[in-house]
């Protein structure tokens, strides 16, 4: 603990105080293989919360193709080369038709911007829609969509928020239909104002599986009801899918798939290369087209060679290692571990998610369904302890996150499972 109290001051002296970080003793990390992370005194952990080396720590495959390329060449898109549009070819072959073109950038941050740029240019108006508790990055554009941390100066006038959806507790009290109805409505609303602003209706921007919300279990066609009040009002829709997109719901490549809607924008970052820096905008032809001529928009690093292959050869590990059917198989098998513990412990309130990102509620009073964020808190810290890292995300800050590397296994998931029965014993 000494030398990480020395670390921990020597970060805040070089890169500032307040920087976040992970569980109250912090983990000093120094090597990753798999869904397994190793600390400075060898102890293993098992990774059940990043997502962002998404095929596993250090896949060699990927590493492989990050070196090889980086002996080779590594420039930028003003000079032709192949990489890039073998990668654009091959991912834009996962989307609907009508998502046949893109932007690479080097993060998700970015390339949601862009996104919103992208609306502008088609629609000539600046008004966007998301929800209250969402998240979509760290740019002066997107920060304003964020109520967690709001933005010095406060927001403008251009953002409408919509309450997040949360099947738990659903808006207006009742759930299915009735839920869905009650979420469009205020789509519908914060259409209408915007309408009546100055800056008009541009889009709406969610992550399809809502996953800073919570990740609630959506009825089926929840969101067509607020897609069709998007595409009246000549806006249009733009879903990120830094979090659910390559598989990570298991059963279907993008998490818009999954809702069972076609947005007019895809963004995509962090697990795009496995940790190496791109993201992604996705679009339609035109829609991209109008983004270039109303803009003028060069990335010196995004689509470089380098990243490229990092992101081509994520592709070929998902499809080779069948890593989409394993994330729904082990995702289901984890859920239903998590309902025997719920039958065992009063603590867990709600279970819900899909593939590799699921997790469970946690409630001091089931029948109140009153949040335990402290609770929550205690939980991940004490299975940091045990050697099993997690996070907590939600409305209420107090549903577990579990959202493993996709290699992850069900013995993985048994380990997970037993030291969280072992934990909850022991509140």
């Amino acid at each position: 603990m000494g030398d990480n109290r020395d670390l921990i001051a020597r970060r805040e002296r070089l890169l500032g105080r307040n920087m976040s970080l992970f569980y109250e003793e912090p983990v000093h990390l120094v090597r990753g293989e798999g869904v397994w992370l190793f600390d400075a005194d060898g102890r293993r952990y098992l990774d059940c919360y990043n997502n962002v080396p998404h095929v596993g720590h250090c896949h060699p495959r990927v590493t492989e193709a990050i070196a090889r390329q980086a002996s080779t060449l590594n420039t930028h898109t003003r000079y032709l080369h192949e990489g890039i549009l073998d990668y654009v070819e091959r991912l834009t072959a996962t989307f609907d038709n009508s998502l046949d073109t893109a932007i690479l950038t080097c993060t998700g941050s970015e390339a949601n911007d862009v996104a919103l740029r992208m609306a502008q240019a088609v629609t000539g108006k600046t008004g966007v829609i998301a929800t209250d508790h969402t998240y979509h990055g760290n740019t002066a554009a997107v920060s304003q969509l964020s109520t967690r941390m709001p933005p010095v100066g406060g927001f403008g006038g251009h953002v409408r928020h919509v309450p997040a959806p949360d099947s738990y507790r659903p808006l207006g009290g009742e759930p299915g239909a009735a839920f869905a109805a009650a979420f469009t409505a205020k789509v519908e609303e914060a259409i209408a104002s915007l309408q009546q602003s100055p800056h008009g209706f541009s889009a709406l921007i969610i992550d399809p599986f809502f996953a800073n919300e919570g990740f609630p279990e959506l009825p089926s066609g929840f969101l067509d009801g607020a897609v069709a009040a998007v595409r009246k009002a000549g806006g249009l829709l733009i879903a990120d899918e830094v979090q659910p997109g390559f598989g990570r719901t298991g059963g279907h490549m993008w998490g818009h798939q999954k809702a069972g809607i076609v947005p007019d924008i895809v963004t995509l970052g962090k697990p795009m290369g496995n940790g190496h820096p791109i993201g992604g905008v996705v679009a339609g032809t035109e829609t991209l087209n109008a983004f270039r001529k109303a803009f003028r928009y060069f990335n010196t690093f995004g689509g470089n060679p380098v990243s490229c292959a990092a992101a081509m050869a994520v592709l070929d590990v998902i499809a080779d290692e069948n890593l989409i059917e394993n994330a729904a198989q082990v995702g289901a098998y984890a859920k239903a571990g998590l309902a025997r513990l719920a039958d065992k412990h009063g603590m867990i309130g709600d279970i819900r998610g899909s593939g590799l990102f699921f997790g469970a509620e946690l409630v001091t009073d089931r029948a109140e369904k009153t949040p335990a964020s402290a609770l929550a808190t205690k939980v991940i810290n004490d299975m940091s302890e045990r050697g099993v890292l997690m996070g907590k995300l939600g409305i209420h800050q107090c549903t577990t996150k579990i959202r493993p590397p996709m290699p992850f296994t069900r013995d993985n998931a048994d380990l997970m499972l037993s030291t969280l029965d072992d934990v909850l014993s022991g509140l």
